[in-house]
């Protein structure tokens, strides 16, 4: 954003300073002040004066995004929620449609479709998620434009198919905004076994 300086303030002060300089002009110099140096102050002022009727970059306005960010970010966040929340319950089709079609699940050195995950993993997931309490740090969310990206951690313990669950994992979440909101188009999941 860029504005003209108001400049009747400043050539009033730019003029004052010139009528005082045009004084030490007509009158001998003090021995500490040179007929040069009076120059070279009037040719800044000069420059200042001109300078004065271009316009001049201000500090744009609060940006109105800054709040929709903190917006986005949190509804990012709920999304992310909403899906583990989603698995938890055992309600596979909540936890569908917030994945746009496009979606893809990496994971266990693989990648998955939509229609690979829904068909392969999604049962697995949701038996996992109710079998084990799960804890998940904060989300610390990105927002690009309609594009988002969201990075958290968990711990899991509990049992799952018999054997015992202690690990920590990682996950990354791409989201994008959609009409129906912010939708997961790609999930990055890692684990590993945590020390006792």
């Amino acid at each position: 954003v860029q504005q003209t300086v108001p400049t009747r303030t400043v050539h009033d002060v730019v003029r004052s300073l010139s009528m005082s300089l045009e004084r030490v002009a007509l009158y001998p110099s003090p021995p500490t002040m040179s007929l040069p140096l009076v120059g070279l102050v009037s040719l800044l002022l000069a420059a200042a004066l001109e300078a004065t009727s271009l316009p001049m970059p201000i500090a744009a306005p609060a940006d109105p995004m800054v709040n929709g960010a903190q917006s986005d970010s949190a509804s990012v966040a709920a999304t992310i929620r909403a899906y583990h929340e989603a698995l938890t319950a055992g309600d596979s089709l909540a936890a569908l449609k917030l994945l746009t079609p496009d979606a893809v699940i990496v994971e266990a050195g693989g990648i998955e479709t939509l229609a690979e995950y829904r068909s392969h993993h999604l049962a697995s997931d949701i038996s996992f998620a109710k079998a084990v309490k799960q804890t998940r740090g904060s989300i610390h969310v990105r927002v690009r434009g309609d594009m988002a990206w969201a990075t958290s951690t968990s711990e899991a313990t509990g049992e799952s198919r018999g054997r015992p669950v202690n690990s920590v994992g990682a996950e990354l979440a791409v989201l994008t905004r959609t009409p129906m909101g912010w939708r997961i188009s790609a999930f990055h999941w890692s684990s590993r076994s945590r020390r006792s």
